[in-house]
Parts: structure tokens; C-alpha cells; sequence
């Protein structure tokens, strides 16, 4: 049995849906569907979860919802109109939307859950309405009835232990499941949804819980490149890599993939292949547990933007039992996580995600550091990126970071923090933003191009 999930580009449209349908059928293996929202058809088009983003705010703000719900369901409209589905299938996602609207506001975060996830939902049942009336045995199914139950705020959502053991009934289904990405349910019926772009986490926890033989990723590129192909020309395809390596690049941007969707396949240890809808011949690339390591020690390289450092100095630093700990106390207080911490003696930067800071924050937290750990030196800077190396043939070659320094030198880009892992399956290097795409290019040629020899 095989999952597969089709994200936002898949969806977009009826001519997409087709093609969905189209690969689902010619597979019978391919027993439990997952799908996005319909995302964007065009440049400049507008994802249906933006539009329900917009809708939820109005909505809070109580301000009128005809104009902004009117867009939602034209979408659905369009699609269902395109597939030659009756009219009924719209009256449902009507009503279904009408209800979220008028349901309680007490708990905004909760409410904008409810209007968010409606986008997977009614895509849901759509698509299994569709599959339906081209002759394929298809139902959706509801995530609270299949039992997808998550915990409770105020932590983000993630599935409790014993749903594996309720959906693996999915497994066991004669017809097709087409299953609603992005959300779950509390025990108490209470809808939540996971970080954006959660599909991917909800068809990883479905092919965990059925043990499926594999997990597919439907999406708009035929496999996972070496780089970036909008900053680096025509990057090498990646053919295999590991779960490490794909968790360390989606980590650091890319975004074919959520970095959290990883987990629960990597567990069942369930192989995962990236393909593309548009061209579903392609063999695209397959995570497993271990590969056969190639001649290049570096898999990929990725970048990320939007990074602050929280920079500290205080003389005999080493020598404070607890100063650590105290300062990640109050970084907790602020309910702010942090993504590395590279340090000297005396001194430690602790590298943050900007969004979660605001102009108050950042002044509590400096204000509380200086009073209460007695530090020298506190300050904050933003417009960070982060460039990660990723390997697992990294930790057995001499020379790496001396050739990666090499290629900033030839830049004359500065190295702001360097950071390994222990694992040594990453290298990653804190720039200014307005460096990135230069030394991306630069490190691309230093570990994927030939040497030509004269």
C-alpha cells in the first residue's frame, strides 16, 4: 500500500485534479490520498489558505465576510464546475463554511484554526466526489472519525502517540481514502491545525500508521536538487538521500518538503519519494534510512533568510555554573526557541527566527540579560541567513570547511557564525542576507562543478 500526497500546485485546479485522479488510478496501490488547499494556478494567484487567513481576521474583527467568502467559494466553484460535479458538492462546502463562520470566537487562535483548515477539508471532499464519478471506489474521510487526535495548546500540534494505532485502520480499507492535510483534533473535538505546509505532515503520520510500503510526495518539481534553482543554474538532481540529509535541507529552506513530516516515517522507517504531479514518469528522489555514498561528500545546499542573534558577552563566562541555562530560562519566558548557539570564552550568540521577536521582546530580553546575568555586552541583530552544507559523507573527508572557507574568501563574504553539528551530517554558516545568493553560487561551484583541467 501506498500514500500519497498531493500538496497545494497539485490541486489548483480542475486540470490539475485530473491529473491527480489520472495517477491515482493507474496505481490501485495507491489506497490513501492526502491533499493540500488548492494553492496558486499562476504567478500572482492567490493560495486558498491566504484567502481563508483573510477570511478568519475579518471575521474576528467582525467586520462583514460576504466579500472575502465569496472569493473562497468561487475557487471551489470554478474547480467543481471545470470537473462536471453537480451542484451539489458546493451546497455542502457552502454550508460547511457558513457553520465555521458562526462557530465561537472566545479562542481566536482556535477559530482561525477552524476557517484555516476548511481549505484541505473541502478539497477533500471534492476530490473524492470527483474520483467518485469517474468510476473509482473513493470516500473521504474525516480526521476526527479516523481518529488523527493531537494535543491541546498552548504547544504546537502534533499527534498524540495513540493515533497511529486508530488510523492504521485506514489500512484496511477496501476503497480509496482521500484524507484532508494540515489538521487533527483534540480528544475533545477542539480542530487543530499543524505549522504551515502540514499536508506533508499528515500524509508522513497516515503512511507511519498503516506501515505503508512507501510514501509519496506529490509536487511541482521532478525531484530534489542540489540547490536552489532559482539562484543556482541548472543544480545537479538528487537520486537518493537520507532522512538526515533531507531533515537538515528542509531545515534550512527547502521547501519541497516539511521539515517536521520527516519524523513519523523516519520511525516506521517508511522510504519517501518526491515526484511531480506534471510529469509522474519521472523516477524523482527517494529518503531512505542509508544510501550508498557517492564520490561528492556534499548532498545539497541550502539557504534561509530571516535569522536574528542574540549576541552576549561576559568576562569569566565559562566559569558561571547555570549562566546557560538562565539565559534560555528567559529566552523560554518570552516563549522563543532557538536554532543554534555557536560560543567563544567569554561569549555565545544564540541564533533565533526572527518572527518571533518583536520590538517589546527584543527589549525585555536584552533589559533582563544585563540586570539579571550581569552580562558586559547585549545586543540583537536581524537580516541574517543561514547556508547549510549537507552530507553524511561530510564527517569522513579532510579539508571541507577549509574549502567551503575558500569560496567565501573568493566572495569576499563575511562569516558572521560557523556551526557543525555533532553528527557532522551539517555545516552551517551565518551570513548577511544580502550576501546569500553569492556565496551560494560560489559554494555550488567549489562541491558540484567539475574542475576543468588545462
Amino acid at each position: 500500500m501506498k500514500v500519497s500526497k498531493f500538496g497545494g500546485t497539485s490541486v489548483a485546479s480542475a486540470q490539475q485534479i485530473k491529473k491527480v485522479a489520472a495517477i491515482v488510478k493507474a496505481e490501485p496501490s495507491r489506497k490513501i490520498v492526502v491533499v493540500s488547499a488548492p494553492g496558486k494556478r499562476f504567478d500572482g494567484d492567490v493560495k486558498v489558505t491566504d484567502l481563508l487567513i483573510n477570511l478568519s481576521a475579518t471575521a474576528l474583527r467582525d467586520e462583514p465576510t460576504e466579500a472575502p467568502l465569496a472569493k473562497v467559494l468561487g475557487r471551489y466553484s470554478e474547480i467543481a464546475d471545470e470537473l462536471g460535479l453537480a451542484n451539489d458538492i458546493q451546497k455542502v462546502i457552502e454550508t460547511d463554511l457558513m457553520n465555521r463562520l458562526q462557530s465561537d470566537k472566545s479562542s481566536p487562535p482556535l477559530f482561525a484554526d477552524l476557517i484555516k483548515a476548511s481549505g484541505e477539508d473541502n478539497a477533500a471532499k471534492l476530490i473524492a466526489a470527483y474520483l467518485t464519478s469517474i468510476g473509482l471506489a473513493a470516500e473521504y474521510v474525516n480526521p476526527f472519525d479516523a481518529g488523527l487526535f493531537v494535543n491541546g495548546l498552548p504547544e504546537r500540534a502534533q499527534a498524540l502517540p495513540e493515533a497511529y494505532d486508530r488510523l492504521a485502520a485506514l489500512g484496511n480499507k477496501e476503497t480509496i481514502t482521500v484524507f484532508p492535510g494540515f489538521f487533527g483534533y483534540t480528544k475533545e473535538g477542539l480542530l487543530r491545525t499543524f505549522e504551515r505546509g502540514g499536508s506533508d505532515i499528515t500524509g508522513s503520520i497516515l503512511a507511519a500508521a498503516v506501515k505503508a510500503e512507501l510514501y509519496e510526495n506529490f509536487t511541482d518539481v521532478d525531484c530534489v536538487f542540489a540547490a536552489n534553482p532559482r539562484v543556482v543554474e541548472n543544480p545537479v538532481e538528487i537520486e537518493q538521500m537520507t532522512y538526515r540529509e533531507m531533515r537538515e535541507l528542509s531545515y534550512a529552506g527547502f521547501a519541497v518538503l516539511h521539515d517536521e513530516a520527516l519524523m513519523p516515517v523516519f520511525k516506521a522507517a517508511v522510504p519517501l519519494c518526491i515526484r511531480n504531479t506534471n510529469n509522474p514518469a519521472a523516477p524523482g528522489t527517494m529518503i531512505v534510512a542509508e544510501r550508498n555514498h557517492s564520490l561528492r561528500p556534499v548532498t545539497g545546499i541550502s539557504a534561509d533568510s530571516g535569522f536574528s542573534t542574540l549576541y552576549v558577552s561576559k568576562y569569566l563566562m565559562n566559569r558561571e555554573i547555570g549562566f546557560g541555562r538562565r539565559l534560555l530560562q528567559i529566552l523560554e519566558d518570552e516563549e522563543i526557541s532557538y536554532e543554534h548557539i555557536p560560543s567563544g570564552i567569554d561569549n555565545l550568540s544564540v541564533i533565533l527566527r526572527s518572527h518571533q521577536l518583536t520590538a517589546d521582546k527584543e527589549q525585555r530580553i536584552v533589559d533582563r540579560v544585563k540586570t539579571e546575568l550581569l552580562a558586559d555586552d547585549v545586543h540583537i541583530r536581524s537580516d541574517f541567513s543561514m547556508i547549510v552544507l549537507v552530507g553524511e559523507g561530510m564527517n569522513n573527508t579532510k579539508g571541507l570547511t577549509a574549502r567551503a572557507a575558500n569560496a567565501f574568501a573568493r566572495t569576499g563574504v563575511n562569516i558572521e557564525m560557523i556551526n557543525q553539528g555533532s553528527s557532522e551530517v551539517s555545516l552551517v554558516f551565518g551570513i548577511l542576507k544580502e550576501d546569500e545568493q553569492k556565496i551560494l553560487n560560489e559554494l555550488y561551484k567549489e562541491f558540484f562543478e567539475p574542475v576543468l583541467v588545462h
